[in-house]
């Protein structure tokens, strides 16, 4: 899984072509622990899509990009374009549906 910065997000995300799916967080938020090994298990299992994580308070400019007010939130990026996002623990089927839905 890549861990996203300003200084990798360009070539990481804004040059990729294809689907990622970003998994912004912060350490102290309890959810956000909840749903990290759900992520990273899909991870290993959709590896047809890029998995990534941006840890908020250290990444502020990544999380206004995405404007973000609560979290876990997870977005979907398609060949740079943002298509969706989900805010909260989900299930693991539910992550796996929400992520085959806008890929």
């Amino acid at each position: 899984m890549v861990v996203l910065s300003k200084e990798n997000f360009e070539n990481e995300i804004t040059n990729y072509e294809g689907v990622a799916v970003i998994d912004l967080y912060a350490d102290w938020c309890a959810p956000c622990k909840m749903l990290a090994p759900i992520v990273e298990e899909l991870s290993e299992e959709l590896t047809e899509y890029k998995f990534c994580k941006v840890n908020v308070d250290k990444e502020s400019e990544i999380a206004a990009m995405f404007k973000v007010s609560s979290i876990p939130m997870i977005a979907i990026v398609k060949n740079n374009t943002f298509v969706d996002f989900k805010v909260g623990y989900m299930s693991k089927d539910a992550l796996r549906a929400f992520i085959l839905a806008n890929a």
